[in-house]
C-alpha cells in the first residue's frame, strides 16, 4: 500500500513532536552546577625532607671483550668468584703472529750480525758510510716488525683489569669471538655508587662530601649513610634535574638495585598544602580553582615543596580560601559549582 503526502507530513509531525519532548526533558538538567569536593587552605608545618629513587651502580664495571678476532685456545672465567688485576681469563689463537715473530726475529739476527761487520769494514775504509746506514736501517726496521707483532699478540690475551668479581661466563672454549663478542663482565661490589636526581631548586642542600642516607632493597637492612661524591654540572633540560653521584661502604647491595634517597633539604617552616591532583598545568602557569561566592575562579599559583600527595603554594593563594579537589575538569571560570563535600588533607592522602 502506498503512502500518501498526508501520511508523510503526519509522520513528520510526530517526530519534531518527539524530538522537542525529550529537549524539554534534559534542559533542567544540563543547567546544575557541577558536584565538587573542596577544602579550606590552612597554614601547617611543613616538613623540608626530600625522598627521590636512585639506582645501585658497581664501584667499577667493564665488560671484557677480545681486542682481535680468533678461536679461544684459553677460558678462565670463574663465574662469581673475585679474581686480581692481571688475571687472564681469555686467549685468543695466535699460532699466526708467533711463527711471524719468529721469522721476524730470525731476520733481526741476520740483519744485526751484518750490521757489525760493516761497522768493522767501516772502521777500515772497507766500505763506503751509505752501505753501513743502510745495514743500521734494516735493524732497526725489523726490531719496529717484531714490536709491532707482539702487540698484536698481546692483544689476544683478555685480562682482568682490576680486582674485582666476575659475571656469568657468554662465550665456551673454541668459539670463535670478534670485537664485538662478550666474554664476561667484572666489577667491584666492596663499594656500591648510588646514582640519583633531585629537582635543581634543591641544588643548594647539597654539596661534593656531604652525607646522605639511603635504604636499599636489601631485606632488613635499615638506614645507611652515604658520602655524595660529585654532582653533575649541567641540569637535564628534559626533567630540570639534577644528577648526583654518592658512595655506600662495605654494604651487600647488588648493582643495579633500587634505592631511596632521604635529604634534608632545610628547616621546617610554616605554609599551605593543598593535593597535588589541585594544580591545573599549562604552557606557562600554574593554576587551582578557588570557590569565591559560589562561583569557579581560576588562580595562577606558585609551588615550593612537593611530598608524596601534597604539594606547597607559596603564591596564589591565601589561608580560608576554598579550593577545589575533585571535580576540577569540571569547572569553568566564574560558572556556578556546588559543594559536595568538605574534605581535609589527612582524609585525602588516606
Amino acid at each position: 500500500m502506498r503512502e500518501t503526502p498526508l501520511q508523510y507530513l503526519l509522520l513528520l509531525l510526530l517526530f519534531l513532536a518527539a524530538c522537542s519532548e525529550k529537549k524539554g526533558s534534559s534542559g533542567p538538567t544540563a543547567n546544575l552546577p557541577p558536584l565538587v569536593d573542596a577544602i579550606v587552605v590552612k597554614l601547617q608545618i611543613i616538613s623540608n625532607h626530600l625522598e627521590v629513587n636512585g639506582t645501585a651502580i658497581a664501584n667499577e664495571y667493564v665488560e671484557l671483550h677480545p681486542e682481535s678476532s680468533g678461536r679461544i685456545t684459553f677460558l678462565n672465567v670463574p663465574e662469581g668468584k673475585w679474581v686480581s688485576a692481571g688475571t687472564v681469563i681469555a686467549r685468543v689463537n695466535d699460532a699466526d703472529l708467533r711463527a711471524q715473530l719468529e721469522k721476524t726475529n730470525v731476520q733481526l739476527d741476520l740483519a744485526e750480525k751484518t750490521k757489525e761487520r760493516y761497522e768493522r769494514l767501516l772502521a777500515v775504509n772497507g766500505i763506503n758510510q751509505s752501505d753501513y746506514d743502510a745495514s743500521l736501517n734494516a735493524v732497526n726496521g725489523f726490531k719496529a716488525d717484531v714490536q709491532y707483532t707482539q702487540a698484536l699478540i698481546d692483544k689476544t690475551v683478555v685480562k682482568a683489569p682490576f680486582d674485582g668479581v666476575v659475571g656469568l661466563r657468554q662465550v665456551s672454549l673454541g668459539a670463535y669471538i670478534s670485537p664485538a663478542t662478550l666474554i664476561a663482565t667484572i666489577q667491584q661490589v666492596d663499594k656500591t655508587k648510588i646514582d640519583f636526581t633531585l629537582p635543581e631548586e634543591f641544588s643548594a642542600a647539597i654539596h661534593v662530601g656531604g652525607v646522605v642516607e639511603a635504604r636499599t632493597s636489601v631485606v632488613g637492612q635499615g638506614l645507611i649513610k652515604a658520602n655524595i661524591l660529585a654532582i653533575e654540572p649541567q641540569v637535564n633540560q628534559g626533567s630540570r634535574n639534577l644528577k648526583v653521584r654518592a658512595i655506600l661502604q662495605h654494604t651487600n647491595t647488588n648493582p643495579g638495585g633500587f634505592v631511596k634517597i632521604y635529604l634534608n633539604a632545610g628547616t621546617d617552616h610554616e605554609g599551605l598544602m593543598v593535593p597535588t591532583n589541585c594544580i591545573i598545568p599549562d604552557d606557562k602557569n600554574k593554576q587551582c580553582v578557588v570557590i569565591h561566592r559560589g562561583k569557579a575562579e581560576f588562580v595562577n599559583v606558585e609551588t615550593g615543596v612537593r611530598q608524596a600527595n601534597n604539594v606547597e603554594i607559596v603564591n596564589g593563594l591565601h589561608q580560608g580560601d576554598t579550593v577545589v579537589v575533585t571535580g576540577v575538569l569540571f569547572a569553568r571560570p566564574n560558572n556556578p559549582v556546588e559543594i559536595r563535600k568538605m574534605r581535609t588533607l589527612d582524609e585525602l592522602v588516606n
